[in-house]
């Protein structure tokens, strides 16, 4: 695997090493195959880990294909990829409702994972999952293109610098915004299930701006943090489930009506400036 990048202009002149260990969150053993292998370039010529590099430069690595591990997954159906922005590195996809994002089986091949490896098969290349959503939920989604760009996305992630915004359609009148701001933890009674536990949870912050108010209110919700079924659960919690929702509402729909509708961040190399969304949503 070879991936050559050129460095932004807004790049800090730095080291080789730093650039590797700092900015791009190469692992240690990773740069240690690529230092004594001399395996990484500048403008096309080899370099040493202390030589400095700075807007402009060519950085070109080469990495064995033993040096990061992969869990094979069953090509599943290419023609089901709705891809909504893709370049060497990433692949950002618009989920549908009612798709796993991942399987959990290896025998498994109906999740969008699957998908999208059959729809990079042919390039030669293979997905990565970043982060997920729910089987019920839709919109937009971020795989990495290959293993140099995964800890960098889950690093922006964690540092919230990967803003995603979602629609939702809830029950009842809410017509204020509000900001939910109550743990969450594992129902112990169902496994499928989350709970409000303000003593055992874990931290959970949700920002709820109202589109519409009514019998049926339409908002958008924006995570500080990323807790599983985490705006499913907040929105229960203060009254107001979501619309169609099987494990937490009362009213059905024919769908989960919750959507990821944008997604804005950085690209980790080029920093260009990133904003995707996931049209139509719920409502134009």
């Amino acid at each position: 695997m070879e991936y050559t990048i050129t460095l932004p202009t807004s790049q800090k002149e730095m080291t080789i090493r730093q650039l590797l260990e700092k900015e791009w969150l190469v692992p240690r053993k990773v740069r240690h195959f690529l230092r004594i292998r001399k395996n990484v370039r500048k403008n096309g010529e080899p370099v040493m880990f202390h030589e400095l590099c700075c807007a402009g430069d060519r950085i070109t690595l080469v990495i064995e294909p033993e040096d990061y591990t992969y869990q094979e997954v069953a090509l599943g159906n290419a023609k089901k990829v709705v891809v909504l922005y893709e370049d060497d590195h990433l692949l950002v996809a618009n989920k549908s409702a009612g798709i796993k994002t991942h399987p959990n089986q290896p025998t498994e091949k109906d999740t969008l994972l699957n998908d999208v490896a059959a729809y990079l098969a042919p390039k030669g290349q293979r997905p990565y999952v970043v982060h997920r959503l729910d089987k019920e939920t839709s919109g937009v989604i971020l795989f990495a293109k290959n293993p140099l760009v995964l800890p960098i996305l889950g690093r922006l992630l964690e540092q919230k610098h990967i803003y995603r915004q979602y629609q939702a359609i809830v029950s009842g009148n809410l017509n204020h915004a509000t900001t939910i701001n109550k743990k969450i933890g594992r129902d112990r009674h169902d496994r499928r299930k989350r709970i409000i536990d303000e003593k055992n949870g874990q931290t959970a912050i949700t920002h709820v701006t109202v589109f519409q108010a009514g019998k049926h209110s339409q908002i958008y919700c924006q995570l500080e943090t990323g807790r599983t079924h985490q705006i499913r659960v907040h929105l229960k919690s203060i009254g107001h489930p979501i619309v169609g929702d099987p494990l937490y509402g009362k009213e059905q729909a024919s769908r989960l009506m919750l959507h990821a509708l944008k997604m804005h961040l950085e690209h980790p190399f080029t920093k260009e400036k990133l904003v995707i969304t996931a049209s139509p949503g719920l409502w134009a």
